[in-house]
């Protein structure tokens, strides 16, 4: 058993950070939304400022883009070219895609300016990206509403995921301590 153990402890390392900044991450995240109180159908901040900034971004195309709150659904309503296009919730604000990004970044350890570092820019394009994403999305499904399921259910989400993907190779392959015992070498 101990021989198993000193074998895989690189990997067992990797998971016990991953898990641990995972779970912490989102406690935090979970307390900061149990803030909100759904029976009145309040919105968290974060994703009104999503909706807003994604509603901005559609004005520079559009001026008769803007927000407006649900009225019985925890929701933000997107409007582009004066019609109702889409509802920002909860999970399109990105959060918990930042957080699956750090813990992956803590798991791979790094050194610490470089972590926290890597950790910021690569949260502020994730979520420059998904204001982006968002903006795309409306203008999409204003001229296509027959492929809803597949530009929001397959193209945006492969976009964001693999961006977060790419980030994290880089990070393994260029930042992380694996990447300099591997420079070493």
């Amino acid at each position: 058993m101990k021989n198993l153990l000193l074998q895989y402890k690189p990997f067992l390392l990797f998971l016990g950070k991953f898990i641990f900044s995972y779970l912490i991450l989102t406690v935090i995240y979970q307390t900061y939304l149990n803030h909100f109180d759904v029976k009145n159908v309040e919105v968290d901040t974060f994703t009104k400022m999503v909706a807003k900034q994604s509603a901005a971004v559609l004005s520079l195309v559009d001026s008769k883009s803007y927000t407006m709150p649900h009225q019985t659904e925890q929701t933000v309503k997107l409007f582009y070219k004066g019609k109702y296009i889409s509802r920002i919730i909860e999970g399109c604000n990105a959060l918990s895609v930042i957080i699956l990004f750090i813990s992956f970044v803590i798991a791979f350890t790094g050194k610490l300016k470089k972590t926290i570092l890597f950790i910021l820019f690569g949260s502020i394009l994730i979520h420059i990206l998904n204001i982006g994403r968002i903006a795309l999305l409306c203008v999409a499904l204003y001229h296509f509403p027959q492929y809803e399921h597949l530009l929001h259910g397959v193209v945006f989400p492969l976009v964001i995921y693999g961006v977060v993907f790419l980030l994290w190779v880089i990070w393994v392959n260029k930042y992380s301590l694996y990447a300099t015992e591997i420079d070493k070498k």
